[in-house]
Parts: C-alpha cells; sequence; structure tokens
C-alpha cells in the first residue's frame, strides 16, 4: 500500500455512503448532547492509551498512512484513531494516564504532554497517598519536553484537573513529525459542580448551555505521510521530506468533509469515530468547543449567528469583579469566525431563535379575526418571544407571527433544489420535491454551513467540496434530538 489512494469510483461511493448516513442520522439518530469520548467523572480517572499505526480514510476515496492514540493498553487490540480518545474528566481529579508505545521501532520514542497541566511522570507505584509522584521515580526516559515511552515500552503520567475547560494533548516528541501523524486529542474538564441537569462549561452562570459539540481543526501533507510509511520497516530514525508543508487534506475530528455529516462510530469510518453534523433546537444554547490540533491557523465560520466567545485555553473572559457585588460578566467578543490558532482551544456559546427574520418561520396564516388564530403566538414574560412550550411555537418572534415570507417561491420546474431543502421554507413543513431531489433534511430543519473561512480549506486534495465543513441543522421543537 502507499500513504495515498485514490480511485474515483471509490470517491462517488465514499459521498453516497456519508450522504446515507446522514439521512438516517436524521431521521432515526439521536445526537449527542454531550461530547462523544472516554467520559471518567467520579475516582481517581484512569486512562491508558496506545500509540499505534493505521490507515484513515478520506472522503474522495483515498487512504492515508497515519499514527494515533487508542483507547486501551498495548494488548487491548483496539484500533489507532484520529483524533486520540477525547478524555473527559472533573474538577479536581488526580488524572493519570498511562502510555504503551506501540509503533514501528523506527518512529522512536513516544510521549504525551498535557498543555495547561502541572504534569509528572512515575511508575504507579511510586504514586503518594495524594496521587502525586514520590521525588526521584520517574518512567520512561528524558526527552526534550517530558519523559517518552521506548518502542514497546511505556510510560505513565499524573497531573490535578486543576481548571474547568477545554485542553488539548498531543505528542510532546519530534511533534513536527508525530503531531502532523496524528497524534493528538482533546481533554475536557468539567467543572466540579457540573451535571445532567447542571450543564455548565466553567464556574461561572453565564457558562450555562443546552448541547455541546467539539471541532478538532487539523490538516495532512500527504508527502510527508508517505515518507513516514516508507520508512516504517527500517532501522529509524524517520526522516521528514525536505521543503515547505503543503497540505492537502483539512480535517474537523479527524474527518474530511462530507465523513464529518456522518454519526459517531460510523462502520465506514473505524479509525476517525467522531462526527461534527451540529443539531439543535431554536432558543437553546450550543456550547462549541474549537481546539487547533494542528500547525496552521483556521478561520471556523458559523453561519446563523455569532458566537460569543466565552473562553480561550481553557481561561473565561471576565470583567473585573464588579466592586459592589464581586460579580463578574462575560468579557468575549461576538465572533462570526473563531480564530483557531495552533495549540489553542476556544469555546463560544453560540443561540439561534427566530428573531429579526422578519417572516414567521413556522409559516402560520392569522385568520382575518386574529380571535380564531389556532395558534397563537403567546409572549407570557415579555420577552418577545413564545418561549413556554406550550403550542409548538417555540422560540417564535411574536412581531412576525402570521408575517409572510417576503418572497414569492418560483414553480419547481424553475428551482435548483439542495440536498438540504425540504420542500418548504418554514421550520418543520415538508413540501414538494421532484423524484430523486432533496432528502438530507427530513425533519425540515434549517441547515447552515460551517466550515472553515479559507477557500483552500474546503476541499479534498484540490476536490471541492470537502475538507473543514460540517453543517448545523436547527430541528423544529417537535423533534426529538437527544434526551
Amino acid at each position: 500500500m502507499t500513504g495515498f489512494k485514490f480511485n474515483t469510483r471509490a470517491g462517488w461511493n465514499r459521498l453516497l455512503l456519508a450522504v446515507t448516513s446522514l439521512a438516517t442520522l436524521l431521521g432515526t439518530f439521536s445526537a449527542q448532547a454531550d461530547i462523544a469520548g472516554i467520559s471518567r467523572l467520579g475516582g481517581t480517572p484512569n486512562f491508558a492509551l496506545t500509540a499505534r499505526e493505521g490507515y484513515i480514510s478520506v472522503a474522495d476515496g483515498g487512504s492515508v498512512y497515519s499514527w494515533g492514540y487508542s483507547d486501551g493498553g498495548i494488548n487491548s487490540g483496539n484500533n489507532m484513531q484520529l483524533p486520540g480518545p477525547t478524555l473527559i474528566v472533573r474538577e479536581g481529579a488526580q488524572v493519570q494516564v498511562r502510555l504503551f508505545n506501540d509503533l514501528p521501532t523506527a518512529a522512536g520514542n513516544v510521549s504525551i504532554v498535557f498543555p495547561g497541566q502541572d504534569v509528572r511522570s512515575c511508575r504507579r507505584a511510586d504514586l503518594d497517598v495524594n496521587g502525586s509522584c514520590l521525588d526521584g521515580t520517574l518512567s520512561g526516559v528524558t526527552g526534550n519536553l517530558t519523559q517518552e515511552a521506548q518502542a514497546g515500552g511505556d510510560v505513565f503520567y499524573t497531573f490535578t484537573a486543576a481548571q474547568p475547560g477545554t485542553y488539548q494533548y498531543h505528542s510532546g516528541t519530534q511533534s513536527d513529525l508525530q503531531v502532523e501523524m496524528g497524534l493528538y486529542g482533546t481533554l475536557i474538564v468539567r467543572p466540579a459542580s457540573w451535571s445532567a441537569v447542571n450543564t455548565i462549561a466553567y464556574n461561572h452562570p453565564d457558562s450555562a448551555y443546552d448541547r455541546e459539540y467539539l471541532y478538532l481543526l487539523s490538516e495532512i501533507d500527504i508527502d510527508i505521510h508517505q515518507a513516514a510509511e516508507a520508512q516504517a520497516n527500517g532501522p529509524g530514525p524517520i526522516v521528514m521530506p525536505s521543503g515547505a508543508y503543503q497540505s492537502e487534506y483539512w480535517l474537523m475530528n479527524g474527518r474530511a468533509g462530507p465523513d464529518t455529516m456522518a454519526g459517531d462510530g460510523t462502520d465506514f469510518l473505524p479509525y476517525q469515530p467522531y462526527g461534527s453534523l451540529t443539531r439543535m433546537h431554536p432558543g437553546e444554547k450550543l456550547l462549541v468547543r474549537v481546539v487547533g490540533a494542528g500547525r496552521e491557523m483556521h478561520p471556523f465560520h458559523t453561519h446563523g449567528n455569532h458566537v460569543r466567545l466565552l473562553a480561550r485555553d481553557g481561561r473565561m473572559l471576565l470583567t473585573a469583579p464588579d466592586p459592589s457585588n464581586n460579580a463578574t460578566r462575560l468579557a468575549g467578543p461576538l465572533l462570526f469566525t473563531i480564530p483557531s490558532v495552533p495549540g489553542g482551544t476556544a469555546d463560544g456559546i453560540f443561540e439561534w431563535t427566530g428573531k429579526d427574520l422578519g417572516w414567521d418561520m413556522y409559516g402560520h396564516v392569522v385568520p382575518a379575526d386574529p380571535t380564531l388564530d389556532p395558534v397563537p403566538c403567546v409572549d407570557n414574560d415579555g420577552d418577545g418571544y413564545d418561549d413556554d412550550g406550550l403550542n409548538g411555537n417555540d422560540w417564535e418572534w411574536c412581531a412576525d407571527h402570521g408575517v409572510p415570507i417576503p418572497v414569492t417561491l418560483p414553480s419547481l420546474s424553475s428551482m435548483a433544489f439542495g440536498g438540504f431543502y425540504s420542500g418548504s421554507p418554514f421550520l418543520g413543513a415538508l413540501g414538494s420535491l421532484p423524484p430523486g431531489e432533496g432528502g438530507l433534511n427530513p425533519n425540515a430543519g434549517f441547515a447552515y454551513m460551517w466550515h472553515s473561512h479559507t477557500e483552500r480549506e474546503l476541499v479534498n486534495n484540490d476536490v471541492f467540496p470537502g475538507g473543514m465543513m460540517t453543517m448545523l441543522i436547527v430541528e423544529a421543537p417537535n423533534v426529538t434530538i437527544n434526551d
């Protein structure tokens, strides 16, 4: 096998698989309210990861030789995955991570660094009663940034998850090669008071959210992956090709679009378990976690509304305390594009409502006598919305109730139909579609593309569309997403 393979027929088959998976996901699958990963919120969270080789798939039908962390010890038999498992722990927990090196000998040592954490490395037997390393009991071998696991060996890390937030982890050994090859992942630290009914990102009431999604952004330079594959069975060390980096693929949660819209754990992507299709109801608060795992900056653009930036690198952006009550307020800007920098993370809150559309998003027709309106817009709390959840008009802007859409749609024979068009411009309403058209929006949601704002990152090896893109779908209130 070579580091990159492409077959035109395979590329079209992959596109059809992604489309079929998406339609199934929207029609029958409950999306994750919480981020997929390894959640260890009780006791002492112990993780075992193994660095392994494998082949990831790209959406044009190619496969790319890569390295990644797998969940489990060296004898677990689990596939490497890209990105590595998302590790979810609770604030204050003493986290313990054992890393095994199952990479080819030519790859050399491997390690993990945890930016934002005070990490020590020692043998499990040399932890004191508080879970801290005893002096002088290092495990592995000493590297430039941290202790490293030799080929066939292991190394043990421990740290206290002192601050809630979104962090990344990655190899600290020859990072220019090993991070490019896929040795990276996300660490999420939940606040100590977090629960299923108290979903907060930080220890602040304004960080509350209804749903959360992760967008880990990275890229692939085919030349480096091919060079690593060609040298993998040799004595090593692996030598990177000379010249500047030149990425051909841009990934979101380890996948290139349209594979990004397939569900978590889909069968045809066994080495890339995490999807990024985003779903919500009107009025919900969406926690957006963005991680820059590669070497390039990526402008992550959200259609539909701005994002209120909540935190960077696991630290909230707040005003100074009010002298009268010591309270703080969110100080992060409203952004239509989140700059995702290499090695950095950003958290934000995204909301979507019917306000300021200028027309009735549900397509209600108000009779001449408004007292006979079968579904009136009722603003019970004076905020302008029908948001009591009683009549299915959730988050309708009452000033627009019954206002017609300000355009006249052409006849079906004069329209071009996108895959996400439901046949109707109204939320939750299906309409006529020609045979074979549409089909990606069986619940008649409002679909918005979320993507890199750099055009060259919306391709798969120069073929558009693809790359760093997914979809947000705002679903009608009566559609069950997850509970």
